[in-house]
């Protein structure tokens, strides 16, 4: 069997001892996993990929943990009557440590999903039931967030809740205040994200949570876009409920996480909105994908292991962003003081965002807002939020990057735009 190459900083974080080895393959996966250890990225060729609030591109040693799981661990979790299953079983157990590690959590307050879009579902419809027994039928959010928090509000809404939403201004977050003056007694829930998957501005979660230390409301944190990157804000226990993504931290696509937190010796009153199985707590049914769950517990550890150092590369190139674009005149999107170091929302006056991606497409690989939004070619709403004209909003790009970015011609890339100006 193959030896995973040494010297490759993620590999070496990776490794708890001794050479670990992948399991035999077609020589095509076998020559791909290599590649990308050996390189420490997993960079297709083409254009720079600068689109990592879509998806990130996967830590290598995190695929080749993933196959290792795939090729020699067939068990299921569920399994109590064999080593196979009780070895899933401890995988999964050491993934929930990992992924709980990243915010200060217990480890059995870490329920596993599909994604942060389940997550979410469960985190505000799984309270549905509470707010009717209670009376307490309002729930508090922002114009900005995410479609898979707005969409399940917007549920609620047809259910008798009441949604208030807070908007943001020109600086892309909304403040603390402005979120605790849409309290009421009857609030049921606070849902705001941590950083939006635009704009990439940090939103003041961590105020919000001292705010309501004198409010039952809930607290729901979509942390897609934050978690693993922006260590401290989550790490407030006054935040109940916080949705993970796994592919937005160089894990698998296909797996991510609740977090629920206890309120001393009270678990939060989720229900499940889907049915049969009995797996996590009875709130998120079917079988556990192991090597997915393996996955994304490896990547949360090493973004919590390196989170400095990555941010510091990611820092390294926005600074070669900015220094060439600049002198374009663009304007960026939100207050850049508050922005996390990756992620860069910006327009050129009179260029409209398409003709912008079409001329870059050689070049880099960037987008015009949410990967799930972005093909019917709307004007953001995030953007629209914020105060921006329509015509504005249009022209705007995000380039998102990671430390696994590699070096990009951003001289090029400005004599590009400046073409079209």
């Amino acid at each position: 069997m193959p030896t995973v190459p040494a010297g490759n900083q993620a590999v070496e974080c990776y490794r708890t001892g001794g050479q670990r080895r992948l399991p035999d393959f077609c020589p095509q996966v076998e020559s791909t996993v290599n590649r990308a250890v050996a390189s420490g990225h997993a960079h297709p060729a083409g254009p720079v990929y600068l689109d990592c609030n879509a998806t990130t591109p996967i830590e290598p040693a995190v695929l080749a943990e993933m196959l290792r799981v795939w090729a020699e661990e067939p068990g299921n979790a569920g399994s109590r009557t064999h080593e196979y299953g009780l070895r899933a079983k401890k995988a999964v157990q050491k993934a929930r440590e990992q992924v709980a590690s990243v915010v200060c959590a217990k480890p059995d307050e870490a329920l596993f999903t599909s994604g942060a879009t389940e997550s979410n579902n469960i985190a505000i419809l799984g309270l549905e039931r509470r707010g009717t027994q209670t009376g307490r039928r309002h729930v508090v959010s922002t114009a900005i967030e995410h479609k898979a928090v707005l969409e399940p509000l917007e549920q609620l809404e047809k259910r008798g809740f009441e949604v208030t939403l807070v908007y943001p201004g020109e600086s892309g977050a909304v403040t603390a205040d402005a979120v605790s003056k849409a309290l009421r007694p009857d609030t049921l829930l606070v849902s705001v994200m941590q950083a939006n998957n635009e704009t990439g501005i940090r939103q003041p979660v961590a105020e919000i949570a001292r705010l309501l230390e004198d409010h039952d409301a809930y607290f729901h944190v979509d942390a897609a876009q934050g978690f693993g990157k922006d260590l401290e804000p989550l790490r407030k226990d006054r935040i109940d409920l916080i949705s993970v993504s796994s592919h937005k931290i160089f894990g698998p696509v296909g797996v991510g996480c609740l977090i629920a937190r206890r309120r001393g010796f009270h678990k939060a009153p989720l229900e499940p909105i889907a049915f049969g199985g009995g797996q996590e707590r009875g709130l998120r049914h079917g079988t556990l994908p192991v090597p997915l769950i393996v996955g994304l517990g490896l990547a949360a550890e090493l973004a919590e292991r390196n989170h400095a150092a990555r941010r510091e590369r990611c820092m390294e190139i926005r600074s070669a962003a900015l220094n060439a674009l600049t002198p374009l005149g663009i304007k960026l999107h939100g207050d850049q003081t508050h922005v996390l170091p990756h992620v860069l929302n910006f327009s050129v006056d009179g260029v409209d965002a398409e003709a912008l991606m079409v001329t870059l497409k050689d070049l880099i690989a960037v987008s015009n807002g949410s990967a799930c939004t972005s093909q019917n070619y709307k004007p953001s709403h995030v953007l629209q939020a914020m105060g921006l004209t329509e015509t504005t909003a249009a022209g705007a790009i995000r380039a998102s990057w990671c430390h696994m970015t590699p070096d990009i011609d951003w001289t090029a890339v400005s004599n590009r735009i400046a073409t079209l100006t």
